[in-house]
């Protein structure tokens, strides 16, 4: 039987006047991979940094793994130990090598002891293919490696959640293959992913569901093939025949 992880029940997000999200309810389950598109605006990032505790919702209920983030004596620390985000723009430190930014959150907030917590950065380095990068800065990588190290960072934590806020959209287009098989990775993991995403092939091949987003609102919520063969909304086929249009460059 599915177990919830991440509930929303009528959740509102305001700035100022604006209506970032409206009415929200959602239903995400442990070991979903949830892929999440539409346009650029459309609220999409603003959901998932509601999540962690990013962004604070103004009105309904938020449950992420048995925690109520709209109960002000939540402890965010509690939640963000278990649920993992790796941004656009990689969020490293600067002044830690890569093995340093991988150990530091286990060091300080699991009090995992040295010695295991670097072998088992070295483990997810070798797994996302970075072993012989341990000891550089980020300054000294590509955009790629710099996300492959900060997924590697989050997986460090062993979350039950890892948000994803369009991981490949500042990634040159040959890197971005790369991060892509390290996401498939975590996913065969059975850890419960949410990606915001303009990869559509990522979308259709390794989410179980497909969440489509417009005007702060879930226009659609299918199985992929689903989606992508049989848009339900006027809006989705429209965004679907863009994005396919971009693609063949047209």
């Amino acid at each position: 039987m599915a177990t919830p992880i991440i509930e929303f029940k009528h959740v509102e997000k305001y700035y100022g006047t604006y209506h970032a999200l409206r009415d929200i309810n959602l239903t995400i389950d442990s070991g979903q991979v949830v892929s999440i598109i539409g346009p650029s605006g459309s609220g999409k990032s603003t959901l998932i940094r509601t999540i962690n505790g990013l962004e604070p919702i103004n009105s309904g209920k938020l449950i992420v793994n048995g925690f109520d983030l709209a109960d002000k004596k939540t402890d965010l620390n509690k939640i963000r130990k278990d649920v993992g985000m790796v941004f656009q723009h990689f969020n490293l430190y600067d002044n830690h090598t890569v093995l340093e930014n991988i150990t530091l959150a286990p060091k300080i907030v699991l009090k995992r002891p040295d010695k295991e917590n670097k072998e088992r950065a070295m483990d997810l380095l070798k797994r996302v293919g970075l072993e012989n990068r341990a000891n550089m800065y980020p300054a000294q990588l590509s955009g790629g490696q710099k996300q492959r190290v900060a997924i590697a960072r989050s997986l460090a934590m062993d979350p039950k959640v890892i948000l994803f806020d369009e991981p490949t959209s500042a990634l040159d287009p040959e890197m971005i293959q790369d991060v892509l098989d390290v996401m498939r990775y975590v996913a065969d993991q059975g850890i419960t992913m949410v990606v915001v995403t303009h990869e559509m092939g990522f979308a259709r091949e390794v989410g179980d569901r497909l969440i489509f987003f417009d005007q702060g609102q879930v226009l659609e919520d299918e199985k992929p093939e689903e989606f992508f063969d049989h848009p339900q909304s006027e809006r989705a086929r429209q965004f679907l025949s863009k994005v396919i249009t971009e693609k063949l460059g047209g």
